[in-house]
């Protein structure tokens, strides 16, 4: 197996950070491994993790929070069958290992016991996507500052309406080693770092906020100047718009999506129903469907944790496999699930490298990385002009999903009325109502614009949080349900 540089340097570092200072080497690691051997258990794997994450906050024209922590330990997990015992600790050391790891022999009397221990270890090579910065230490804590102070003031500098700004910069160093009772040894150097900002406007009394902000897996660098433009304006306009919204109406009509963070929809309503736990249980409303139509010709839809320094890439998953483009519809058809190894194993399917979890403390399960559809062959312009009587979705706030049934309600930030193929007035207070796989039957129309969202998601399930990224071109959607206020 070819081995990348970086992850080789990785795996150094990792070895420096979470192994030697506690005594422990590979030969310890195997021994904590071997020792659930034996018993009826049919994988096993230690998850080591070191963890520094900070957060600073501006309001009212002054950073007023500030927030460090540390945080590192280990999970020990045993799979018998379809069985998981799981048990962790925040002391890495030898006998914690040993503690944990007899813990798990709870579930031993259901495993096949037909799989041994690996008697070495193997490094496994992995992808080199992001430079193994350490954001936190890229800017001292006046500069953080400063970086806060200077996009509040860009913010305020375009518009006199502008009466509030609030904005927030976060980084993290994650370093994770696995060691799997395959012999595989694989680690991670994962940075991250974003930036947010909210604005306030007011006007005649009335106020309206708009949001915007990024980030990846960089160091603080990431954030220049241009780039606080950006956001800052992005903010700013949104704001504005808001200020004119008019009520949004209501009723079935045609559905234009913006590109890029509007795929957060997709995300939700269609993401998560293809995770393999939930279609291996048959929870998921495409469970059971590989090889049917899920959506409407050209729609391909894929989830990719492959792309240099995005928010939800990683150059291998918290199982140690490399992560991979996964093409999950491909022109309308349902091709796959996303998968982990446990879910992989018992549907008889490959890995797909999309095992997350949240902290070592955290059980790993099937989740998304960048999840996003690809461009048609439509110009945006021609899509709007397509429209007689619409609506032009083009951010999104929350929203709820049902992935049972497909069933998902969405309230559009901002969003503006089409009138015979012109976009006109904004409105405020539209939700997007439907059922994932019905609205991808809907597709009518794909632009060539596909964008991926600047770096900001941050996906839930089952109580753990992960960052990840969405995108998608420009879309019409025909007959979609809109709740409105008017």
């Amino acid at each position: 197996m070819h081995l990348f540089e970086p992850n080789l340097q990785s795996l150094a570092i990792a070895r420096d950070v979470l192994l030697t200072p506690f005594g422990l080497d590979e030969n310890k690691l195997l021994k904590a491994i071997g020792n659930m051997f034996t018993h009826r258990v049919d994988y096993a794997d230690l998850y080591f993790q070191f963890t520094k994450n900070e957060g600073w906050s501006l309001e009212e024209g002054i950073v007023k929070t500030g927030s460090f922590s540390i945080d590192q330990g280990v999970g020990v997990r045993a799979v018998s069958g379809d069985k998981t015992a799981f048990s962790y600790s925040d002391e890495i050391s030898e006998r914690a290992l040993d503690e944990a790891a007899a813990a798990t022999r709870t579930i031993a009397r259901q495993g096949a016991g037909k799989i041994k221990v690996a008697s070495a270890i193997q490094v496994s090579g992995g992808r080199a996507l992001y430079l193994p910065h350490d954001p936190l230490s890229s800017l001292d804590a006046t500069a953080k500052v400063k970086l806060l102070e200077k996009v509040e003031r860009i913010a305020r500098a375009k518009d006199p309406r502008v009466v509030q700004v609030m904005a927030g910069l976060a980084g993290e160093y994650d370093v994770v080693l696995v060691v799997r009772s395959d012999g595989v040894i694989a680690a991670d150097i994962r940075p991250l770092v974003r930036l947010s900002i909210t604005v306030i406007a007011e006007q005649n009394g009335r106020r309206e906020m708009g949001t915007s902000g990024g980030g990846g897996r960089y160091d603080y660098a990431y954030f220049t100047d241009e780039l606080l433009e950006t956001y800052a304006g992005e903010a700013v306009a949104s704001a504005l718009v808001n200020l004119d919204a008019r009520p949004a109406p209501a009723g079935p009509m045609t559905v234009v999506l913006g590109p890029g963070w509007p795929g957060v929809l997709l995300h939700e309503a269609i993401g998560h129903g293809l995770e393999g736990d939930f279609n291996r249980k048959g929870s998921s409303t495409f469970s059971g469907r590989i090889g049917e139509r899920v959506a409407a010709k050209g729609v391909t839809v894929v989830d990719d944790g492959t792309l240099a320094n995005r928010r939800g890439s990683l150059n291998i998953d918290d199982e140690g496999n490399p992560t991979h483009c996964t093409t999950l519809i491909e022109d309308g058809i349902l091709k796959g699930y996303i998968q982990d190894t446990l879910n992989a194993r018992l549907m008889n399917v490959p890995v797909t490298g999309n095992a997350r979890r949240e902290s070592f403390a955290h059980l790993p399960m099937p989740r998304m990385t960048n999840t996003y559809m690809l461009g048609g062959d439509k110009d945006p312009a021609e899509i709007i002009a397509s429209v007689k009587n619409g609506l032009y979705a083009v951010n999104f706030g929350g929203g709820q999903v049902d992935i049972t049934n497909g069933k998902f309600v969405f309230s559009a930030s901002e969003a503006y009325m089409i009138e015979d193929g012109k976009v006109t007035y904004p409105v405020k207070g539209a939700t997007l109502i439907g059922n994932g796989p019905d609205v991808l039957n809907r597709v009518s129309m794909i632009g060539n614009d596909m964008r991926l969202d600047s770096g900001v998601g941050v996906c839930g399930k089952e109580g753990q949080s992960v960052p990840v990224g969405v995108g998608q071109p420009t879309l019409r959607i025909d007959g979609m349900t809109v709740g409105g206020t008017a």
